[in-house]
């Protein structure tokens, strides 16, 4: 296909690994993704579960000082033939990833403290350096629990502790010699700093994503726009290129983007989750985040958004947010 000038996202509904399998080498600068960590979770039979509040794998708890808490994924229900699928979801994509960055180009992906070890397993056996990670500060109501049918007489037991933070793993391509050599031909193998004197922080604030930007996209794992806003602000040190989402579900990492003026693909497989991003990424990056923990979202300037993607789905062509568009061939 051929890309056209100014446009600043593509989306695809398609199988991730299918359309990796195909993209050209060393054609990609930075990802940016949330993959399917329990692989099961998204199964049809298990959204099924979620949508009927009958259980599965997404753990339904009680209302909690009125308000209705949303289902999570039970990790700690995972079997070891679930963490062995686990293991080759990851072994198979990260090659891919290896493959279409270019040197020195990152790849940020949301995690999870139960299931991390198998995935830095995988990617450093691609060839990946593995370059720390970002902690995604957030209480939730996961872990903590007493002992499943013995909560009064253990009363002051924890199974396990809760969670309040969400680890987000980073990995980069090996550079092309030094990293300014790398940077001046690549554009890529360094983290751009949030201004001349403060750099990019692996502690972030962020509340999940509520009220209004909830209702702009209703995806059980939606990442809020005040969070990963900063993660691809970062991942593109001179702001040329483009950032790959291969598991993008309502899209929130490609309407991030948009809104900081840097061109993205996204990838989707449902096909109700490629609707939803249709109508959610423009609505998204208007989106105008209320301040989170002390971390506001970074400042949009004004342009307009140009997306398309690749089958019969309608999709807004130009929708006005503040923002900065590069001209750079998708």
């Amino acid at each position: 296909m051929k890309r056209k000038h100014g446009r600043i996202y593509q989306i695809y509904h398609v199988n991730a690994f299918e359309w990796l399998a195909k993209r050209n080498e060393a054609s990609i600068h930075a990802v940016v993704t949330d993959p399917p960590y329990g692989i099961v979770e998204y199964t049809p039979e298990q959204l099924s579960k979620r949508r009927n509040g009958n259980g599965g794998i997404w753990r339904l708890p009680q209302n909690y000082d009125g308000h209705k808490r949303s289902p999570m994924p039970r990790f700690t229900v995972l079997t070891p033939a679930d963490h062995l699928r686990i293991r080759e979801f990851h072994k198979r994509l990260a090659p891919l990833l290896y493959k279409v960055l270019v040197p020195g180009g990152h790849v940020v992906l949301s995690s999870q403290n139960l299931l991390s070890h198998l995935v830095i397993d995988e990617f450093v056996s691609a060839g990946f350096e593995m370059r720390g990670q970002v902690a995604r500060i957030v209480k939730t109501l996961r872990g903590g629990d007493r002992p499943k049918g013995a909560h009064k007489k253990y009363a002051n037991i924890s199974v396990s502790p809760r969670s309040c933070w969400e680890p987000w793993l980073i990995f980069r391509k090996p550079c092309q010699g030094l990293v300014r050599e790398n940077l001046f031909r690549w554009g890529t193998g360094a983290l751009r700093r949030e201004s001349e004197h403060k750099p990019f922080s692996d502690l972030i604030q962020s509340s999940p994503a509520r009220g209004q930007e909830r209702r702009l996209a209703s995806h059980p794992s939606l990442k809020p726009q005040a969070f990963i806003r900063q993660i691809v602000h970062a991942v593109l040190p001179l702001r040329t290129g483009i950032i790959l989402d291969p598991f993008m579900g309502s899209g929130s990492t490609i309407a991030a983007a948009a809104a900081c003026g840097l061109c993205s693909i996204g990838l989707e497989v449902n096909p109700l989750y490629f609707k939803l991003a249709n109508r959610s990424i423009p609505a998204l990056a208007q989106y105008t985040p209320s301040k989170v923990n002390g971390n506001e979202a970074r400042p949009k300037r004004r342009h307009e958004i140009v997306g398309y993607h690749t089958n019969n789905f309608p999709l807004t062509k130009r929708t006005k947010v503040k923002s900065a568009i590069l001209h750079f061939p998708l």
